[in-house]
């Protein structure tokens, strides 16, 4: 693809490439939706470079569940998956949910247990600490709710990889159901029902779904089975739309694609965490300072990160007891609570991102992934530090934390390197105890003395994916833009293409042959920016942390000379002006 701009090598050493290429289809289709819907053509561009068509455009702009859902009866296993829960609720059966300690764990156990409740089941919880059990079912853990008088057990945002665990469970005549979202190998593990729309024999078409989009789909198929067996006749029957705030936030928060379903799922649950019914999330907005509307940015980087502290550096079950209590007291004491486990997330992060840099600098600049191992780091936060190592070196990236000769991993890649499937092919290769994932994201767990093989089996894969050709870090983008254009109007519209995240990135735009007009060191390790441009307009800007890498330098080195500035547009609404303002992501000499 030719680069944008002819940018081969920008500050922080990238390719810029147009995002959806320059198709004149796209062109075409643009306009005609900007021409119908009243859009700037930039807008309609945006939209149409979604491959989203003309006559599609409002429902992309308006996904709503009644046109978005599908039956869940097309998933696998999901008619003995409702059929063996709703007798257990008929019988009075005690049932557990054993779920992940992550967002999207606690989000899958509180829509479910919360729908449980309604109908008069309250089920048994679960949740594995994330050192002393690690990931995913444990067999201790498994008798343990037998004892306590559990007949059924679901598994949520797991199990579809625990082979031993579950096998040890049938053995100890423990009714087993999965409700997972990670790619599943062509074994299956042994259960009653495995709902799981990434299983070999699934078709894809729901594939994108975080776990809690897959267990509310269960709980839609259950409230259904239950009313046609007369279970609602006498008594009212539960509105799930209630649960959506849940699955918005674990959807975010678990980084898949904002398409299809997911779209739907998030604006329509936004529009319901707007309401404040969850007492749990109320109290964690109020003690995260979260005083406006319910956005994206919220969910991922404002109350995700604190519902999974607990599971990080605190209690496995925090987040999910959280968005479990109807009592606004317990709710204001959890959501305390979590903040200043996630201040101290924050510390131990910084701590162990130090030193895996440190050990990232000595690998060599062509090694096509990153993977650092060390004692005594966090488990709680090697996830967070792999992505940061995958952000600066635009390289995929493992942290492994070990103890005692085993080492608990977790990889990020970047597009075009699946990660998930090269580590559940180490394990089958014998590298690894466990290990599975997505694309984007895995977890594994290696013995220490297997380190240096299952470096050399990722990099043979990545070499083997990328077809020999070397990784060349690109950032995309999606138009260029003159300061002048740069308006509250257009970035007010730009919105309704929105949510923005994985799947429908938000868009980036690049202001052409500006000049920094001032530029200055704000904060810690920010970089603030006046541009200017050949209209004379000005326009606000901040690098965030560039400091920490090339960017910021360069930046401060620009001053009075034309660059190119890639980043994305912002409302400015401080002191309650209406402005806008640019993040720059990026930037590059005019050639």
């Amino acid at each position: 693809m030719q680069s944008f701009l002819g940018i081969e090598r920008s500050f922080t050493g990238k390719r810029w490439v147009p995002r959806h290429g320059t198709d004149p289809e796209t062109e075409r289709v643009g306009l005609a939706i900007a021409q119908r819907f009243g859009f700037p053509e930039l807008v309609g561009r945006l939209i149409a470079a979604r491959n989203i068509g003309l006559d599609e455009v409002e429902a992309f702009l308006d996904p709503t569940l009644k046109l978005m859902m599908p039956d869940p009866g097309v998933l696998q296993d999901m008619t003995p998956c409702v059929e063996r829960i709703a007798q257990a609720v008929r019988d009075g059966e005690r049932i557990a949910v054993f779920s992940d300690y992550d967002v999207d764990g606690a989000t899958s156990a509180a829509v479910l247990i919360r729908y449980l409740r309604w109908i008069g089941i309250d089920p048994l919880l679960y949740i594995p600490d994330r050192i002393s059990e690690g990931y995913g079912p444990n067999a201790p853990a498994l008798l343990k709710l037998k004892e306590q008088g559990a007949s059924l057990i679901v598994t949520l945002d797991c199990g579809v990889t625990a082979y031993d665990p579950l096998r040890q469970a049938a053995e100890a005549g423990i009714e087993m159901i999965v409700i997972d979202h990670h790619m599943a190998e062509p074994e299956l593990p042994k259960a009653l029902a495995i709902v799981n729309p990434n299983r070999i024999d699934e078709d894809g078409a729901l594939g994108h779904l975080a776990a809690c989009g897959v267990t509310f789909l269960v709980a839609v198929a259950l409230n259904r089975a239950l009313r046609e067996a007369g279970y609602f006749n006498g008594r009212q029957e539960p509105n799930l739309l209630h649960l959506l705030d849940l699955v918005a936030l674990g959807t975010v928060c678990d980084v898949v694609p904002l398409k299809g379903l997911n779209r739907a799922f998030v604006i329509q649950g936004l529009k319901v965490m707007a309401k404040r019914g969850n007492k749990g999330l109320v109290a964690l907005a109020d003690v995260a300072g979260v005083d406006a509307r319910p956005e994206p940015y919220h969910l991922g980087y404002v109350l995700g990160p604190r519902v999974n502290a607990g599971g990080r550096v605190g209690k496995s079950d925090l987040g999910a007891r959280l968005l479990l209590t109807d009592s606004p007291e317990e709710a204001a004491a959890l959501a305390t609570e979590l903040d200043s486990f996630n201040t101290d997330r924050r510390e131990i992060e910084a701590q162990v991102l130090a030193e895996a840099e440190a050990l990232a600098a000595e690998q060599p600049d062509d090694a096509p992934a990153i993977v650092v191992a060390a004692e005594n780091w966090h488990p709680g936060v090697i996830g967070i530090v792999a992505g940061r190592l995958k952000e600066r070196y635009n390289r995929p990236a493992c942290v492994i934390a070990l103890d005692n000769g085993i080492g608990k991993g977790s990889g990020r890649s970047v597009p075009g390197v699946s990660l998930g499937p090269a580590v559940i092919a180490a394990h089958q290769a014998g590298l690894l105890v466990a290990g599975g994932g997505h694309a984007m994201a895995a977890g594994f767990t290696v013995e220490a003395d297997k380190l240096d093989a299952f470096r050399s089996f990722l990099g043979d894969r990545i070499h083997s994916e990328l077809e020999g050709e070397p990784m060349v870090p690109t950032l995309s983008v999606d138009a260029p833009l003159a300061i002048g254009g740069a308006s509250r109007d257009l970035v007010d519209t730009i919105q309704k293409v929105g949510p923005f995240g994985a799947g429908n990135s938000e868009p980036r735009f690049v202001l052409t042959d500006v000049r920094l007009v001032d530029v200055r060191e704000v904060g810690t390790g920010h970089v603030r920016c006046v541009f200017t441009g050949p209209d004379g307009k000005r326009l606000k800007g901040i690098a965030f942390r560039a400091l920490e890498g090339d960017l910021g330098p360069a930046l401060l080195k620009s001053s009075g000379r034309p660059i190119h500035v890639a980043g994305h547009l912002r409302p400015d609404d401080w002191n309650g002006r209406s402005d806008v303002q640019i993040m720059i992501d990026d930037a590059a000499d005019v050639s």
